[in-house]
Parts: C-alpha cells; sequence; structure tokens
C-alpha cells in the first residue's frame, strides 16, 4: 500500500478549496523556492499519520489559513486533511477491513482506504480527531490501525549524530526493537549476554575472597578490593539516607535484563574517529530505512525526509538519492522528499518531481505538462544543476547562447532590477532549445491553474539582411519581418511562457545598430585581442591599439558613405563572424558587459536611459521586466 491522494483544505498557506495531489507508488521530490508550501504537505501528511519516533505534533492558532490581508476574524475555523491509500494486497488488506472500500476491476478487487484528520477551533481551543473509511469517512480508526499507518520521518537540520546517541526511547531502540530480529525478547541472544556482563561486573565489585552468602555484600568489602570497597561506601551512604523500614541498597550493572533498556543502552558509531555532519546523516538515514525494507513488515512504508541533502556535499547527495531511487522500487518504499539543492532536481527523473509555488503544487508527471516523450529523455540527458535552477526561481529567462547569459544579468542592473534580487534564473538552453525546458512550465489541463512563474524566451529573428550589387543594405520587408516574428511567437508563447524577439538579426548585429554601435565595435576588438593572447590578456597597450583600430574603421565607413545600419551589418558580418577570423561571442559578451558596467559607474543615470529608450533594446528590456513579474515597456 502507498499514499496516492493527499488532500489539504485550510491548513496553513493552503486554503479552501485547498490542495490535492496525486503521489507516484515509489518517488516524489517537492521542490520550490522557500515558503512555497513544501513544510506544510509534508506536515499535513504527519498530523494524519504521526511518526515512528512519535514527533510531538501540535496544532496552533496560526495553522488554521488565513488569506493574505484578511482580518484575523476571517481566519479558518475548521481543517480537513485526507489521505488515500492505494495498491493494498490481501494481507495487508486484512488489517484494516473495518474501514477498507473495496472495487472489483473484473474479477480482482482493488482497495482502498481514506483516513480523514479533522481540527476544529472554538475560541483558543483546538478539537481534533481522526477517522478513516472508504468512500464515506467517519468510523473511528483505532490504535493498531493507527500504527500500521505510521510514517518514517527525517527533519530537517536534523541532529543526526544526538538521533543514534543512546539514550531512553532513543530513536535507535526504537528501530532495533520492531525489527524482525529482536521478536524474541525473553531468550533474545543480547538478554543473555548482557546477563553475563552483569555478574562479570558484579564479581568485580565482590571481594571473593571473604563471601558469605547469608550476608549481604555490604559486608564482603574490603579495603584490600577496590571496586568492592567503592560500592560498600555507596552502600553505606543509603543506609544512612534510608528509613529502617526500607534500607536502599545499590549494584553495578551494564542494564537490566529487559531488552528494550538493553537497546535504549546501544549507540550506533561510524568506525573513522572524527566523522563529520554528513556522515552521520547517512548513517541516521540508513537507519531510518532498516525498518521499511523487511519483507515482513505490515505497515506503510512510507518516509518524509525533508531538505535530504542537508549536511551533504554534492557527490554524496547523488550517491545518496541514486541508492534511495534504487531502493524504493525493489522494496516497495515511498519516498516523499523536499529539497532546495539544484544538483539533486538536476538528477530526479522530472516525472517524480512536483514544483511547490504560491498556494499551488504541479506535478511535472507525463500526464500533466506539456512535455512531450522525446523532451523527458532529452532533460534527462541535458538537465544539469545549473539549468535545474529555474524548478526554485521566480522568474525565468531562457536564452539561446552564452552571449545573452551573460549581457543579461549587466543590462538587468543597470535598469534596476537585479536578477538574484527579482528571483530571476537565466537559463542558457543551447541552440534554439526552448521548448525542451519552456514545456516544463506549460500545464495539459489548466482547470487546477498555471504556474505563475513567468518563463521569458529571447530569441534571435534571424532574418539576414541582404548587400544589392549597387553595395546598398537591403532590409527584408516588414511583411517577411512580422511573418518570422508571428512564426516565432506562436511557437513559443503559451500561458506564462512568453517569447521576446531580436528586431532585425541577432543580439550582436542588433546591438551594433543601437546607439551602443561603437561600444560593441570596442568589445570586438578587444575580444580579439583577448582570444590571440589568452596567456597575456587585454594590456593598456593593446587597449590603445584598439582606439586606433576604431578611428580606422570609423574613417574608413565615412569614406564609404555607410549609414549605421550599414556599419553594423559589416561589424557583424566582416568582423565578428567573418570566415576563418570568427571572433568568440562569449568573449565579446565579456567585454561589452565591462564597458557597459564601467560606463554606469560612470554616469548611471544616461547609461540606465540610454538602454530603457533606445528601441533596438527594448525586446531585453522588456524580457527582464516580465521576468521580474512588472509590466513591459511599450514605448
Amino acid at each position: 500500500m502507498y499514499l496516492s491522494e493527499l488532500s489539504i483544505k485550510n491548513f496553513r498557506k493552503y486554503g479552501n478549496p485547498g490542495l490535492n495531489l496525486n503521489f507516484n507508488k515509489h518517488l516524489n521530490v517537492l521542490v520550490g523556492e522557500n515558503d512555497s508550501g513544501k513544510s506544510t504537505i509534508v506536515e499535513a501528511i504527519k498530523f494524519v499519520l504521526s511518526t515512528h519516533n512519535n514527533d510531538y505534533l501540535r496544532l496552533n492558532i496560526e495553522d488554521f489559513h488565513l488569506a493574505k490581508g484578511a482580518d484575523e476574524e476571517e481566519r479558518a475555523t475548521e481543517i480537513n486533511i485526507i489521505c488515500v491509500f492505494s495498491g493494498f494486497n490481501v494481507e495487508e488488506a486484512k488489517n484494516f477491513l473495518e474501514w477498507l472500500h473495496v472495487d472489483k476491476i473484473g474479477d480482482t478487487p482493488t482497495y482502498s482506504l481514506k483516513v480523514l484528520f479533522s481540527a476544529k477551533r472554538k475560541d483558543k481551543k483546538i478539537f481534533y480527531d481522526i477517522s478513516a473509511g472508504g468512500i464515506d469517512t467517519g468510523k473511528y480508526l483505532n490504535g493498531e490501525a493507527k500504527n500500521l499507518l505510521k510514517t518514517t520521518y527525517l527533519k530537517p537540520l536534523r541532529d543526526a549524530e544526538n538521533e543514534m546517541t543512546s539514550r531512553r526511547n532513543s530513536r535507535l531502540s526504537q528501530v532495533l526493537i520492531n525489527h524482525s530480529a529482536f521478536e524474541n525478547e525473553e531468550e533474545h541472544e543480547l538478554v543473555n549476554a548482557i546477563k553475563e556482563a552483569n555478574d562479570k561486573i558484579m564479581d568485580y565489585f565482590i571481594d571473593k575472597n571473604k563471601v558469605d552468602t547469608d550476608k549481604p555484600v555490604l559486608e564482603h568489602a574490603t579495603e584490600e578490593n577496590t571496586g568492592a570497597q567503592i560500592l560498600k561506601e555507596i552502600n553505606e551512604y543509603l543506609e544512612n539516607f534510608s528509613s529502617n523500614r526500607n534500607i536502599l541498597k545499590s549494584q553495578f550493572n551494564i542494564s537490566d535484563i529487559k531488552l528494550k533498556s538493553i537497546l535504549e543502552r546501544l549507540q550506533l558509531n561510524l568506525e573513522d574517529a572524527k566523522p563529520g555532519l554528513g556522515s552521520h546523516n547517512i548513517l541516521f538515514i540508513a537507519t531510518e530505512l532498516l525498518s521499511l525494507q523487511q519483507k515482513d513488515y505490515e505497515g506503510l512504508k512510507l518516509a518524509l525526509i525533508e531538505e535530504i541533502e542537508a549536511h551533504l556535499h554534492t557527490q554524496a547527495q547523488m550517491r545518496l538519492i541514486d541508492f534511495l531511487q534504487k531502493r524504493s522500487y525493489e522494496s516497495d518504499i515511498q519516498l516523499i522528499l523536499t529539497t532546495h539543492s539544484t544538483s539533486l532536481a538536476s538528477k530526479i527523473p522530472l516525472e517524480s518531481m512536483f514544483i511547490c509555488q504560491d498556494d499551488k503544487v504541479f506535478s511535472l508527471n507525463s500526464d500533466e505538462t506539456g512535455l512531450l516523450k522525446g523532451d523527458y529523455l532529452f532533460l534527462e540527458r541535458f538537465l544539469d544543476s545549473t539549468k535545474a535552477d529555474l524548478f526554485f526561481a521566480q522568474g525565468v529567462i531562457m536564452v539561446e547562447g552564452d552571449a545573452e547569459n551573460i549581457l543579461i544579468p549587466t543590462i538587468a542592473q543597470i535598469i534596476g532590477l537585479p536578477l538574484s534580487k527579482n528571483g530571476i534564473t537565466v537559463l542558457n538552453v543551447g541552440s534554439t532549445a526552448f521548448l525542451r525546458y519552456s514545456r516544463i512550465f506549460i500545464r495539459a489541463n489548466t482547470e487546477n491553474g498555471t504556474i505563475n512563474i513567468p518563463v521569458a524566451c529571447i530569441t534571435d529573428l534571424d532574418i539576414k539582411p541582404e548587400i544589392n550589387t549597387q553595395d546598398q543594405l537591403i532590409d527584408p520587408t516588414l511583411e517577411t519581418i512580422e511573418v518570422k516574428r508571428e512564426g516565432i511567437t506562436a511557437r513559443l508563447t503559451q500561458q506564462n511562457v512568453k517569447a521576446f524577439i531580436s528586431p532585425h538579426w541577432t543580439l550582436e548585429h542588433d546591438f551594433a545598430r543601437s546607439t551602443f554601435q561603437e561600444d560593441i565595435l570596442r568589445a570586438v576588438l578587444w575580444a580579439k585581442k583577448i582570444q590571440n593572447s589568452d596567456s597575456v590578456g587585454l594590456t593598456d597597450t593593446k587597449k590603445d591599439k584598439v582606439e586606433e583600430e576604431i578611428t580606422e574603421y570609423k574613417q574608413f565607413w565615412k569614406d564609404k558613405n555607410y549609414p549605421s545600419e550599414r556599419v553594423a551589418y559589416e561589424i557583424y558580418e566582416n568582423i565578428i563572424t567573418k570566415k576563418n577570423a570568427k571572433v568568440s561571442k562569449a568573449i565579446i559578451a565579456q567585454c561589452l558587459s565591462d564597458i557597459l558596467l564601467e560606463k554606469f559607474k560612470e554616469d548611471p543615470v544616461s547609461t540606465k536611459t540610454q538602454i530603457l529608450t533606445d528601441p533596438l533594446l527594448k525586446y531585453l528590456v522588456n524580457a527582464i521586466r516580465y521576468g521580474a513579474g512588472i509590466s513591459e515597456v511599450n514605448e
């Protein structure tokens, strides 16, 4: 059996109608920015099922939903959380016969169980109960059934070392006592071992040369026996502290001989002399999963792990998630994990992921997204940790090359919309594979809403101007441009994904056609010097040489009587992309970024105004504004 459905109404950020979620049988990973609802989902499950380590759970007034901007009087007065379980085999079903709902597919019965956590508040008092049933809930769920539905829970920032330490009701003892290896409590091998150890310890504290079985141990002690003298003195104190009717006496031992007490004295340590937090964390996870993978385990095999990456470096995270995925299938364990790790998010199959955003959760299952089967295979190959940042962003800007990837953050900073401050991730999809990534944010069915993350796709128009036989620049017709623009828009724009298209040809060409023409020419010539001499870099001498070249180019184009549009063509076609002398667009963008930031440092107002008012850069400005959730500039 596994948790197949979860319904939350009026609990914390999920109001009414609330959240309805379908889980996968094995791996489920909740991703999203901070305060997106991941922990709320885990807490909701815990309130219904409780945990094996008996975590203390208490509802507060603040747990009852209060809509944003609403007055306290409007806070919800009732919470309903429903867990639906499916996939029962006959052995599991017999434990819940009183509450099961039975369906038949042909001659094969299928079982489902609905468990309802219902809480109400009146003034400052909160009342709740747990009931269960098939279709209609309402029957009391007894303690034995509740125990079989308990979940394993690993909290975030867990103190794994402390959890493995010996103490009363330690988590380690709870895991072990429920294991089949410790069923025979009376005659267990550990009980006999402790009996023998206790006998040997008691022998040490008795003077073996003067033992009189008719006298108490106290009288056997002599000055010659250190252990016996210690026990003698302690018991003398106890005798003086005690009443005559109840004289207290003591004896040394390791533990009493009850198996539970013995297990509480155990601690599990790594062999390494000084293991770190990450190693302790892995040990703790391994111990917690021990009970769930027993073949004869009758209860719910569900593990809730918050921030699974806690204290683990990237490679350790990868090994852990690889193992958990494999073990979840081998032992039929259901895992519900939360993570902030882009490394893990890039490693986990997309169909196992859920994006938490605002008060909604969106599954990336193939039935619920706009992704095609080929997209899943593509993303499995190319969705690395840098691209997985999109799962935690408030806005996404997709670009098709290194130049845009470098320049967009600079432009955003200059116009007062720094990307990190606005929660925007720039995603370099390479080439024009926008749809492979943008369809992650497209919902197959919008009845439950759309993913409210603005996704801007910055792309080139890619229509090259022509040079006629009279050496004149001929731009494509407005009709040609509009047809191409409409085609790109129709292909990319859907729901909250929107295309932002360069006005003419490419980013570099259109920058050269803008008011930043001389700046990009300088950046191109800088890049040429850097590219041809990586070891030396851009020296002051080379910068001076570049200024001479700029003067020569400008004079040449002036003599040719080239208009600005033709100069832009020359910069892109005959300097940047010239055959056998291509200049790296990434280095050009890096140089242009440095130039723009230096101009901004010297005159921030003018530089910002220049970018905001240049019509050829409006598409870049609008893409950044859209990603930041701000209306676009139309004029």
